[in-house]
């Protein structure tokens, strides 16, 4: 360590937006203003975007209910299941019909392959060729109608269950087992918590804004859960007629965690931009009612400076007074402090 702070001056490396102290290895960081949003913050509600009641498409008893409310079903899931003896028989004779006509089918086709065998070698009349292949046809016709039929079964029978459109969470039941729906009838009712927005009612003066820039940030009051940034963002295209506010509805990114529908959140949008002066808030120390930065001057010597600071952006502070565009200041206020101690003891 050098012992004549007038003989000896730290050497400064200078790298992209880092500088460091060579003989000390202090990194540094210089100020330079930075254009930061301007945001406006409105009351939101969370909702769901995938929510539904699912209805009743038959008329029967119901003979099974499978969830019940607050539970979580999967898409695809049988929710309830209605008794289906009708339908079971349906299906059934559907399948015999089937099984029928294809026998015709081949039958047909059999006869039909030998008539025009002999046709081609003159032994039997035009006549009988034109009926062996109208009944050949008409065979794959009552062919093509068994099919039809036993898919209609089929999908009479699935009606019976009732499944789960996407996956989520149960909220209302409206039906008990053994009750008898007819068809319409609400069934069960459900949220999906994968695609979540929020609805905010904003002032007609901050619209205009709002469409430009495009930009919102949603964080949950009195909590430590990190802010989301979204540009999925929707401005209703008429405004109330009482209160003459505009509906705006912001997308959260899927998978979002910490909103659920129902809370209530702050959503600031970004109405304008302006330039400040931000350093991490990593270089700010604070001894007893002081709060500052030690800042780097021309020939490389470290001070202690008071700063008046205002609002945190993301890991970075804005300075409202006590440093200008170009100064240098140490990342490290712990490292600088030692090393202005060691450089210069009677320095507090």
């Amino acid at each position: 360590m050098c012992k004549h702070r007038n003989v000896c001056r730290i050497l400064l490396l200078l790298v992209p937006g880092i500088l460091f102290a060579q003989d000390h290895d202090l990194s540094t960081f210089t100020v330079e203003p930075q254009t930061v949003p301007v945001q406006r913050s409105f009351d939101g509600t969370v909702e769901a975007v995938h929510q539904a009641t699912v209805s009743s498409q038959l008329a029967g008893r119901i003979e099974e209910v499978m969830f019940d409310v607050d539970d979580f079903v999967s898409a695809g899931d049988v929710l309830l299941r209605f008794r289906s003896p009708e339908q079971q028989a349906g299906v059934a004779r559907a399948q015999a019909n089937l099984h029928e006509a294809e026998a015709r089918e081949a039958e047909a086709s059999a006869e039909y392959a030998r008539i025009k065998d002999i046709f081609a070698r003159n032994l039997v009349s035009k006549s009988a060729m034109d009926k062996a292949e109208a009944e050949y046809k008409a065979a794959q016709a009552r062919l093509k109608a068994a099919r039809a039929a036993l898919t209609q079964a089929q999908e009479q029978l699935e009606h019976t269950l009732v499944r789960a459109p996407y996956s989520g969470i149960v909220t209302e039941r409206h039906v008990e087992t053994g009750e008898t729906a007819t068809i319409g009838q609400p069934l069960m009712s459900g949220i999906s918590l994968d695609k979540l927005r929020v609805t905010v009612q904003v002032p007609q003066s901050d619209v205009e804004a709002i469409r430009r820039h495009h930009r919102a940030s949603i964080g949950i009051p009195q909590t430590d859960t990190p802010a989301v940034s979204s540009d999925a963002i929707t401005v209703f295209p008429y405004a109330d007629s009482a209160s003459h506010s505009f509906r705006v509805r912001v997308d959260l990114p899927q998978g979002t965690a910490g909103l659920y529908p129902g809370m209530l959140v702050k959503v600031a949008f970004t109405v304008a931009e302006q330039q400040q002066l931000l350093i991490p808030s990593q270089a700010v120390v604070a001894r007893s009612e002081l709060t500052g930065v030690y800042v780097l001057d021309d020939a490389g010597r470290l001070q202690l400076r008071q700063l008046r600071l205002g609002d945190d952006h993301n890991g970075q502070v804005e300075v409202l007074a006590g440093l200008s565009p170009g100064e240098i200041i140490a990342l490290d206020p712990v490292a600088a402090g030692i090393q202005l101690k060691s450089a210069s003891p009677e320095q507090p």
